[in-house]
């Protein structure tokens, strides 16, 4: 069993992480962080660099939780958090939600709004809100 997080190297991403550690934490869950990337744009700014990973690391080794990391090119951003959730029994899945533009969700879809569609364990969409940011 595992908690789910769709990581991003930003305040959302933290978000997500912070409160998905709190719940695999309550509930005894393994908590695996996923931060995938379709590697189609040159600069992919939700796609964690290598100073990002290793300051993830860092936090989740100070945690008492034990956590997976899994950092991929894929075809499909919210088909690799659908897969992490599946292949490891997921009982909730967690993500950092920001506030786009009606046409922005038109013209760009959303990978918040399919995960909430398409998994099959619960969602919890989450924004910052002063909680505490594991990674600083």
């Amino acid at each position: 069993m595992s908690v789910v997080v769709m990581f991003s190297p930003d305040e959302f991403g933290h978000a997500a992480l912070s409160y998905g550690a709190t719940e695999a934490a309550r509930r005894g869950e393994r908590l695996v962080v996923v931060n995938p990337s379709k590697g189609d744009a040159y600069v992919d700014r939700k796609f964690a660099r290598d100073e990002e990973m290793a300051g993830l690391h860092t936090a989740l080794d100070r945690l008492d939780v034990e956590s997976e990391v899994r950092h991929d090119i894929v075809p499909d951003i919210a088909g690799a958090v659908l897969d992490a959730a599946a292949d490891t029994g997921a009982t909730l899945i967690v993500v950092g939600i920001r506030p786009r533009t009606p046409v922005g969700k038109l013209l760009l879809g959303s990978v918040a709004q399919r995960l909430i569609l398409d998994a099959t364990c619960p969602v919890l969409a989450v924004k910052p809100d002063g909680a505490e940011d594991l990674l600083v």
